[in-house]
């Protein structure tokens, strides 16, 4: 990214952290720009738990800077407290008290009025919860309170580490809502870290592939996409599929290692309109019948397959 500095809210410049002998980040740099949601990508033991905390300020780096704002943690931590908020995948609460007076006392550790935990709860969709006891709550809306408090003193930066982790697909959505009105209403930025690439996909503006302690790649989706193969994808497989793996070797469907993706099922292909028609041909000229069948665009989940041989959850 090229954005002048006063553009910028987080700046991490060749960070370098070790345990003993490992190195769980191992020179990262990157920069988050004032209102930009970042995801930040990566299998367990990438290195991306350990970046945010250093970030967070738990945690120093062994080499490199990392400035909020223009500032340090070392001399400035106070500050940077009150510009940052964290929501983990898994937070604590007093469970005997209600979700109303959770709120007001996190608001009571940044002296804020009383009218902007009613804007929490509406913001954070517990308005009709603001009485219940937070052992009550669902998972769901144990989540929703954490990003509450979070968003409680107008963080500039956000942190959210996996938060929709172990929900269902109806209160992940409900998260993402949330974070979707912040965005559009607040110079909020935000870095994301999840193992969902469909929620990366939807809600950040960039994104940062992070394996083994480094950087892979980062950009938009479609400048990812763009630097290393922006392609349509034919998965498929034949009752007699086993027994045929040198049938396509002779058609130019993809320029990806023929074994890996003939054994896989799956053809990287620039077109599927051009390609399918001539892909269905050379199955009935060599006398195969389909089992099963499917045609999609490259998604987020396939790039990062392709560039470290993992799906991200592994």
């Amino acid at each position: 990214m090229n954005n002048p500095v006063s553009d910028i809210i987080l700046k991490v410049e060749n960070v370098v952290k070790h345990f003993k002998d490992v190195k769980a980040v191992d020179g990262v740099s990157l920069e988050v720009a004032r209102g930009e949601f970042v995801a930040l990508l990566g299998p367990n033991g990438a290195g991306k738990t350990t970046m945010v905390e250093m970030i967070e300020g738990l945690q120093q780096p062994n080499e490199g800077n990392i400035t909020i704002d223009n500032k340090h943690w070392k001399h400035n931590q106070k500050e940077l407290q009150q510009m940052i908020g964290i929501s983990l995948q898994e937070t604590h609460f007093f469970d005997k008290i209600k979700v109303r007076e959770t709120l007001d006392v996190f608001s009571s550790f940044y002296n804020l009025p009383k009218s902007r935990v009613d804007e929490v709860l509406k913001i954070a969709d517990l308005t009709a919860k603001e009485k219940a006891f937070v052992e009550n709550l669902s998972g769901g809306q144990r989540q929703k309170l954490a990003l509450g408090i979070a968003m409680l003193h107008d963080a500039r930066l956000l942190l959210l580490d996996e938060p929709t982790t172990g929900l269902d697909p109806s209160a992940r959505r409900e998260i993402w809502n949330i974070l979707l009105s912040l965005k559009k209403s607040q110079q909020t930025s935000m870095i994301l870290t999840t193992h969902y690439m469909e929620e990366a996909e939807f809600l950040c503006d960039r994104i940062i592939i992070m394996d083994k302690g480094k950087i892979l790649a980062q950009g938009t989706l479609d400048q990812l996409l763009d630097q290393h193969g922006c392609f349509e994808i034919i998965e498929f497989s034949t009752n007699e599929f086993s027994e045929n793996i040198d049938f396509l070797k002779n058609h130019n469907f993809s320029k990806y290692n023929w074994d890996s993706a003939i054994n896989s099922g799956k053809l990287l292909v620039f077109s599927i309109v051009e390609d399918l028609p001539k892909f269905m041909k050379v199955l009935a000229d060599n006398h195969l019948t389909l089992r099963t069948l499917e045609c999609r665009k490259m998604t987020l989940d396939d790039l990062f397959v392709e560039m470290t041989g993992r799906r991200l959850e592994e």
